[in-house]
């Protein structure tokens, strides 16, 4: 749902850099691997140690790629099925990184055993949630339904766990975290729904 509001004003804001990345030879296959590089670098770098401010500004720099390499595309005129593939493919690592890296502080440092359940919750509904759109859109079916798509997801992660580290209260990360993984297993009930009726009416 957010995506469909955000994308046109990202597309504008990221045209100019979108053009000049052309210009210079650079692809956006290329800068869909930076950007998941990125993501699962800073990820990696920051969350386990519990630097979760300065770790969410690096992660969400890189996040913009996501919409960057897709403006290009269209810029160029390169749209195809195999960059929408790669970048399918790539942001479902981008996300594990982002939910694995705070999993690895929640059972370690931060000693949290609830908000790693949590976590966990997240990392495996929303990689269901995503296969579940693939898997019926490669049925013939649609599956574009549910309150918890990957940007909602991601956004809420990321705002939840920069706002924690720069206000230094862990609640606002515990509270989006935990309302964040219900979201998740509703958008999965929905998506199920979704696709059996389809599927019975077939």
């Amino acid at each position: 749902m957010l995506s469909r509001y955000a994308k046109a004003f990202f597309n504008r804001l990221l045209t100019p850099p979108a053009r000049l990345l052309l210009a210079m030879g650079i692809g956006p296959d290329v800068v869909t691997w930076i950007g998941t590089i990125g993501v699962t670098a800073a990820a990696f770098a920051f969350y386990p140690r519990g630097e979760f401010f300065v770790g969410t500004l690096v992660i969400t720099a890189f996040v913009f790629s996501d919409t960057l390499d897709g403006t290009m595309a269209r810029l160029a005129g390169r749209s195809s099925r195999w960059g929408a593939f790669l970048d399918s493919t790539l942001d479902r690592v981008a996300d594990a990184a982002v939910f694995t890296a705070l999993l690895w502080w929640f059972v370690g440092r931060g000693n949290q055993p609830w908000l790693a359940g949590v976590t966990t919750v997240c990392l495996i509904g929303g990689a269901v949630v995503s296969y579940a759109k693939a898997r019926a859109e490669g049925l013939g079916m649609t599956c574009d339904v549910g309150i918890a798509e990957r940007s909602e997801r991601l956004v809420v992660a990321l705002v939840a766990t920069g706002f924690a580290g720069l206000f230094h209260a862990p609640w606002i990360q515990a509270v989006g975290l935990t309302l964040l993984a219900a979201a998740t297993l509703v958008t999965v009930v929905q998506r199920l729904v979704h696709v059996h009726r389809q599927a019975v009416v077939a």
